[in-house]
């Protein structure tokens, strides 16, 4: 049976920690574990990130917001590392607001802990930039894609611009007129290509909803 230890060492933050080195950190890092209930909002958007947290079991939903025009939604699966971004720089503030859709634990290790014994650790801090990086590099490649006059292929650039990954279950409240407007394009143009994608299988229409089974199919569909 999997302990709670060897959860902790599935985190990208600890991997490569030999045993010796781990069991160090936690007799002198204090861990907080908290167990949330469904629908419990786990960090909210705009609050002060102060501290590493880790989803160790469950679901929840990332959900970003932009001026009231749009939200995206998207699914997360344990384990999974929280906005390690947030922790440092100009804007030490979450992005976005964390729900629980299942039953959800966390243990998160306070700021303090971060500067003073985990970066101790080569490995950690390696880690930890290797995430960050990885992260920052990902975002500015797809600022250069290349231009395309496929009104499908700017949809899902939009789409994609917008999300953390593109793998797993994403939802964008949206009006048609707003979507047309941040791709520039006419209401009824947006719907006709809205539409082909759905017969596609690449997405599912609602009223202001847009959902995508996942969003790997639309990253398969753009041109290699």
């Amino acid at each position: 049976m999997e302990t709670m230890f060897d959860t902790l060492l599935q985190l990208p933050l600890f991997q490569g920690l030999c045993h010796e080195d781990f069991t160090s950190i936690l007799e002198k890092v204090k861990l907080h574990f908290v167990k949330h209930r469904v629908g419990e909002t786990i960090q909210g958007s705009g609050s002060p990130c102060t501290k590493l947290c880790f989803l160790l079991k469950g679901e929840i939903s990332a959900v970003t917001t932009y001026k009231d025009l749009y939200t995206f939604i998207e699914q997360i699966q344990a384990p999974h590392l929280i906005e390690p971004q947030s922790l440092f720089g100009l804007n030490t503030v979450y992005a976005s607001s964390y729900v629980a859709e299942t039953k959800a634990h966390t243990v998160s290790i306070n700021k303090e802990f971060v500067l003073n014994d985990l970066f101790n650790y080569e490995i950690f801090r390696l880690n930890y930039m290797n995430i960050v990086s990885s992260r920052a590099q990902n975002l500015y490649a797809r600022l250069w894609n290349e231009p395309t006059n496929s009104l499908e292929e700017k949809i899902i650039r939009f789409i994609l611009m917008h999300v953390e990954k593109p793998q797993g279950e994403k939802l964008l409240k949206v009006k048609m007129d707003d979507l047309a407007r941040c791709i520039d394009n006419t209401r009824l143009n947006t719907s006709r290509a809205l539409n082909r994608m759905q017969e596609e299988g690449l997405l599912t229409l609602h009223r202001k909803e847009i959902a995508i089974p996942d969003g790997q199919l639309l990253l398969n569909y753009l041109p290699q």
